[in-house]
């Protein structure tokens, strides 16, 4: 994968990609080697479960709305204008719980193999939790199990 000078036009993803991941709507904007960046919508109440990129690290831009963020065991805000940093190895979850619909830019470096994933968990038939995570695991990203409850 090797970047190609230009511009990736608003609205418009590369090679007009679109993906449907968990309900939120990625659209990639650039991918090498080094780096995968993508716009990505929140509709209301969509999320990502707690998990961690062992390989990457994952930057977010907030462009609209409010993300409730669980980073390394705390729970913090972020609002359009924000940068969110998760370093590679950090536990992370995102999760849009207000009534907008969330707008961002997000971005990994290095891109190791998120494309290829995106690719199968928008191609699934149905994207079951368990089939994601599986998934996922292959592709160096790693979901973790969820709380114990009651502790």
């Amino acid at each position: 994968m090797v970047m190609t000078p230009g511009v990736t036009k608003a609205g418009e993803g590369i090679d007009n990609i679109s993906w449907n991941i968990l309900g939120q709507i990625y659209v990639p904007k650039q991918v090498s080697e080094t780096s995968m960046s993508w716009h990505a919508t929140f509709p209301p109440g969509t999320f990502v479960p707690p998990h961690i990129h062992p390989t990457q690290d994952e930057f977010i831009y907030m462009l609209e709305g409010q993300f409730e963020l669980m980073l390394d065991g705390r729970t913090v805000m972020a609002n359009a204008g924000d940068l969110v940093r998760m370093p590679m190895g950090i536990p992370h979850a995102i999760f849009n719980k207000s009534d907008r619909t969330v707008k961002c830019f997000f971005w990994v470096s290095p891109t190791r193999r998120l494309f290829d994933l995106f690719w199968g968990i928008h191609n699934m038939a149905e994207q079951t939790p368990a089939e994601v995570v599986a998934l996922s695991a292959k592709h160096e990203v790693d979901f973790l199990p969820p709380p114990d409850e009651g502790k």
